[in-house]
């Protein structure tokens, strides 16, 4: 998975990475959120679902801490990062900003 991710992450395609966890709450009301913005994005953007449980090594070499974390990746390098629920609003201006 980790080089794989670095792939993912490497694109010139902005990368919002949304690290969560099945059991948390928050994570299920941003789900359909990270979809209303990737609809009216379209392919500006790229949505990566990482669970932390299954990908605990990815969740510790970024240390989340608290899902959901969602970071946003341009060419390999994070430009913004932010834990817990947004609306779809304040998430598309984060990714117009560093896009």
């Amino acid at each position: 998975m980790k080089s794989n991710f670095k792939d993912i992450i490497n694109s010139k395609t902005p990368v919002l990475v949304d690290f969560f966890g099945e059991w948390c709450g928050p994570c299920q009301t941003l789900m359909p959120i990270l979809k209303e913005v990737k609809d009216e994005l379209g392919d500006a953007i790229k949505i990566v679902k990482i669970d932390i449980d299954k990908n605990r090594a990815l969740a510790e070499n970024f240390q989340v801490r608290s899902v959901p974390t969602l970071i946003l990746f341009k060419e390999g390098k994070a430009h913004w990062r932010k834990s817990g629920a947004l609306p779809k609003n304040a998430i598309i201006d984060v990714i117009n900003t560093h896009a």
